[in-house]
């Protein structure tokens, strides 16, 4: 059993460095939990794309010289104003959020150089890429519309969706009734979830990324959750969620069955998410034993 430390989830991917390390060499089930405001053996934590967008204009002045500048502040807001309008034909699934980084120096001077910071989410890593080329598009008919250049700098590695595992999901369940854990129901599976790099890891080998309730209806990355997380009353939760994980690796371990079921219902689910996609993976299992992991961050 190996408890792996995994700083950097929502900045940076950490464990995307550690897959590329060779952290995940040789185990054969990964197990993590994530606190949230309700408990669940899996929500769907949908696949990512960071991407900063750098538009290059003219300086000129404002009220003197217009006419001789080339607006790239102009040329952002028609990127953020694309961006929008697309929602109109996006998915109901598809998320597209973005901020400004960058709009220029000061109001009498028409800016050379503005910067934006996107995310754009889909369920799959096949909608993702089909995502991406549309806001592309939008990026790139904003610098057409203005006269701007523009610079597109993606991600290193986009986070990849969680792929679900029934048989792990049914035990700790299971599991987690004999602790006292309510689970939403499997209607509430629907509901959209956000991302993280464990999405990585779940192509790779089998594995769980459960939620579990800390004590608070407050939402998640607001200050009011954090309060809430530190507090003495979510230690009760993170530790009942910690011993679900834990006995549902014993399952793992010490019935044969179990192993076997985990293992082919992940090959099935990644053969039916990959497709045609040629993503990186890897379905063997350790030759000595079995390899169980918990990951923390």
């Amino acid at each position: 059993i190996t408890v792996l430390g995994t700083p950097a989830e929502e900045d940076g991917g950490g464990k995307i460095d550690l897959i590329k390390a060779g952290a995940f060499d040789n185990l054969d089930v990964v197990f993590m939990a994530h606190p949230s405001q309700e408990d669940a053996a899996y929500l769907p934590d949908i696949a990512e794309h960071d991407v900063t967008v750098k538009y290059y204009g003219k300086t000129s002045h404002a009220a003197a010289y217009p006419w001789e500048g080339l607006n790239a502040l102009d040329a952002a807001v028609l990127a953020y104003n694309n961006l929008s309008l697309l929602r109109q034909q996006m998915k109901p699934t598809w998320r597209v959020h973005g901020i400004i980084k960058n709009g220029g120096v000061k109001p009498n001077i028409i800016p050379s150089y503005t910067e934006l910071e996107f995310y754009l989410r889909a369920p799959s890593l096949r909608e993702l890429s089909t995502l991406k080329e549309k806001a592309e598009n939008c990026f790139k008919a904003a610098a057409l519309a203005t006269g701007c250049e523009v610079e597109l700098h993606d991600s290193e590695t986009d986070f990849y969706n969680v792929l679900p595992n029934k048989a792990l999901q049914k035990i700790y369940k299971e599991n987690g009734k004999k602790l006292g854990i309510d689970f939403i129901s499997d209607d509430s599976l629907n509901d959209l979830s956000g991302s993280t790099d464990f999405g990585n890891v779940s192509y790779m080998i089998p594995g769980i990324h459960s939620y579990f309730y800390i004590g608070s209806d407050a939402l998640n990355h607001t200050e009011q959750y954090t309060t809430a997380a530190g507090s003495e009353a979510a230690q009760f939760y993170a530790l009942r969620a910690a011993k679900t994980l834990a006995m549902t690796a014993l399952d793992v371990i010490f019935k044969p069955d179990v192993l076997e079921k985990v293992r082919e219902d992940f090959r099935l689910t990644k053969l039916k998410e990959e497709g045609h996609l040629n993503v990186p993976g890897n379905t063997k299992g350790s030759d000595n034993g079995i390899e169980a992991e918990c990951v923390s961050h």
